[in-house]
């Protein structure tokens, strides 16, 4: 079994694998409109984690209230983890407990650069879908930028999720373009810093912060 992994999975897999290849799959958008009542938040203060769009719904519905959509392509960079026949049960267990809130399992392509032809066939992937109940859908980057600053849940600070998600793929997948993510990741430092008071501070505090291990032997891009 292979699953590709495109939000905390890529810097916090938390599972046994027995190889990993950076890549990435086609035809959808990652984007922060997920709300997350069970890791990133609560119910009385939802935080916000990724899910992927179609491409296709994405360019008919949302265009117009994403500030990055004219300069958005279809391909989402990940790591995709090839799980040991005898960990599959235990593993998908785990993951369909770990990705409840909202979140259904798709299968799909993963591909590496310089090949039209599949790396991988029929990843797991987990999504959580416009029609989920828990999806939150677009909102201006300033205030999602400040959701995320402000809320917690059981599995820590909505920050740490995003600030790790972006250096996690700049990281793994230098050449990857997802400006939703890294101007999110601007303003969220900005709010950072402010409260931190001075940039020792704030330099102390993200590299608190910052899980610096990557994956062990990741096939290279």
């Amino acid at each position: 079994m292979w699953l590709f992994g495109y939000g905390s999975l890529i810097w916090r897999p938390d599972l046994e694998y027995e190889d990993c290849k950076v890549g990435y799959i086609k035809g959808h958008v990652r984007r922060f409109w997920q709300s997350s009542t069970d890791h990133r938040g609560t119910e009385e203060a939802p935080g916000r984690v990724v899910t992927l769009i179609p491409y296709d719904e994405f360019s008919e519905r949302f265009t117009n209230d994403d500030q990055h959509s004219s300069d958005q392509d279809d391909i989402t960079w990940g790591v995709a983890y090839k799980i040991p026949k005898s960990k599959v049960a235990e593993t998908k267990a785990y993951l369909d407990h770990r990705e409840k809130n909202g979140y259904e399992t798709h299968y799909l392509d993963v591909f590496q650069s310089g090949s039209d032809i599949p790396a991988v066939q029929k990843a797991i992937v987990y999504i959580g879908s416009t029609d989920n109940s828990e999806f939150a859908g677009p909102a201006p980057l300033d205030l999602i930028a400040k959701q995320i600053y402000s809320s917690h849940g059981p599995s820590g600070a909505n920050k740490d999720y995003l600030l790790n998600l972006a250096h996690a793929l700049r990281v793994v997948a230098p050449t990857g373009n997802d400006q939703h993510l890294f101007e999110l990741e601007a303003r969220v430092k900005d709010l950072m810093l402010q409260d931190a008071g001075s940039q020792e501070a704030f330099d102390l505090i993200l590299s608190e912060i910052i899980v610096q291990s990557k994956p062990a032997s990741v096939s290279s891009i």
